[in-house]
């Protein structure tokens, strides 16, 4: 009976260690590897972020960074791991001698699901540039549907799918952060509706930023009070371009060696001969200095190199690769910078109206054009709106004065205030804002003012001698001849300046009269 017992328990545990080494049947199939072409992100501060790698024949391998830099390719890479915007791309570790690694060429169209849906070349090989690639994709926003990387309908991620956002809930300092977060510069514009309602869900809170937050998901959210959003309400968000190009060396802003920040330093741009065209008209779209005058050859310093078709919103949306290429020089159009106009009175007769300063009738005034220290010489020419009335005059220490007697009504109008020069072998222009002047009647009639005035400095003249002075008898005498001396010269210049303010014949008959 023992035996029998001892042998059913054998048998029983037995069978429980075969089921227990033996899965059910969905358990005891393989997970079905990767597909080809697929990427993932490792060793990054978040799950959107780290070193690229591609599964190829069966394994994943480290992407070379020296021959997959366009950003279409990136923002598609983001949109297959279900994450936001591109925040940045560049290099990552370098090459570690061993571990697998493949290099891919890809042709994408930019609507792309995954990076496997693009057109692709290339397989396991020797790394030329000699680093992987690392890629930072924003965690909880992204801008959908834009013209550009910083452009589009805002949607943050809620429960993995992705959101549209009402209008009604967000405003300047939530848009502040979302810039901030997808990596691009201060907000533009912000309108509900301006790239379209998406076919997902309206996201249920509202943001509550305070505007200095680095991410999104730093700030307090509260729930909405109304749950609807009416159509047209989605908000579209357009940010302007990092501040992530310069040049440097010109003088200007807009002219000079091209420099992108990169990895937390300031490097040099290069490009082959046939692509500096293409580079030159992005890096003064993106810098706002108008269109492409010149590229020049740069300096001796090599760098990274930079291939751009001209259609680029910015820098980063170009090819680029880690080959040292030479640097380029650009000039922009919009060189000059804005010169200043003004308007000055030396008898106090302008005034701050509703429509902008007001002149008095009689006086003189001067208006003076100025601008900043960039470059020596060049001229100033003033424009009067509504006639072709101009002057010009040299630029003496960057400004120039241009005087005008006593006003009239031909003085009421517009004015601006041309700076011209020659620099780089072309010529520049930049044009101040309007100066809108009005000429008004004066509350007392200039003659008079002019009198008082005169009589004035009179009195202060011999009040001034009176009390420095103690003269003797004859010093008496003497003063008494040269306070009338300057009575009687006051007057003269007081009867001067009046048949001045009058017209010939008013002087005439002054003249009769006498």
């Amino acid at each position: 009976m023992i035996p029998a017992v001892v042998l059913m328990t054998l048998l029983w545990s037995t069978d429980l260690q075969a089921q227990s080494v033996s899965p059910p049947d969905l358990q005891a199939q393989s997970v079905s590897p990767p597909a080809e072409y697929s990427v993932r992100l490792l060793n990054g501060t978040t799950s959107c972020s780290g070193t690229v790698e591609v599964f190829y024949e069966g394994e994943w391998l480290g992407l070379c960074s020296g021959c997959w830099s366009m950003m279409r390719e990136v923002k598609i890479l983001c949109r297959e791991l279900n994450c936001g915007d591109v925040v940045a791309e560049s290099i990552g570790p370098q090459f570690v001698t061993g571990r697998g690694i493949v290099t891919i060429y890809s042709m994408c169209s930019g609507h792309e699901s995954t990076v496997g849906q693009c057109v692709i070349t290339g397989g396991p090989g020797v790394c030329d540039g000699g680093y992987y690639h690392h890629v930072t994709c924003s965690e909880s926003v992204r801008l959908v549907d834009g013209a550009g990387l910083c452009s589009g309908r805002v949607e943050v991620k809620s429960n993995q799918s992705w959101a549209s956002v009402c209008e009604a809930d967000f405003d300047r300092q939530d848009a502040e952060v979302v810039c901030r977060d997808v990596g691009c510069g201060a907000p533009a514009a912000l309108q509900g509706g301006l790239y379209g309602e998406g076919e997902g869900q309206t996201w249920d809170k509202e943001f509550q930023c305070k505007g200095n937050e680095s991410l999104l998901l730093d700030c307090d959210t509260s729930d909405r009070e109304n749950n609807t959003c009416l159509p047209g309400n989605a908000v579209g968000l357009t940010c302007s371009e990092p501040d992530d190009v310069r040049l440097v060396g010109g003088g200007s802003r807009c002219a000079g060696g091209v420099e992108w920040y990169d990895q937390g330093e300031w490097r040099t741009v290069g490009t082959e001969d046939e692509d500096q065209e293409g580079v030159a008209t992005v890096v003064c779209r993106q810098l706002g200095c108008g269109s492409t005058v010149s590229v020049l050859p740069g300096n001796t310093t090599r760098g990274f190199g930079v291939t751009c078709s001209g259609s680029e919103s910015s820098l980063r949306e170009c090819f680029r690769s880690y080959v040292l290429l030479p640097g380029l020089t650009v000039i922009c159009s919009d060189l000059l910078v804005q010169p200043d106009i003004s308007l000055t009175d030396p008898m106090g007769g302008v005034f701050r109206g509703h429509q902008g300063p007001e002149m008095f009738r009689g006086y003189n005034f001067t208006i003076t054009c100025s601008t900043q220290p960039q470059y020596p010489g060049g001229s100033f020419l003033l424009t009067f709106t509504g006639s072709n009335r101009t002057q010009t005059q040299p630029a003496v220490n960057h400004s120039a004065a241009f005087l005008f007697p006593a006003a009239d009504d031909s003085h009421q109008g517009n004015y601006s205030c041309v700076y011209d020069n020659y620099v780089f072998s072309h010529n520049f222009s930049s044009e101040s804002e309007l100066l809108s002047l009005t000429i008004t009647a004066s509350p007392l009639p200039a003659f008079i003012i002019r009198h008082v005035v005169v009589l004035l400095i009179l009195l202060t003249t011999i009040t001034t001698s009176y009390l420095y002075y103690k003269p003797t008898r004859r010093q008496k005498r003497v003063n008494r001849v040269s306070s009338m001396d300057l009575y009687v010269n006051a007057m003269e210049m007081v009867s001067l300046s009046s048949r001045a303010e009058a017209g010939p014949g008013e002087e005439r008959a002054a003249q009769g009269t006498e």
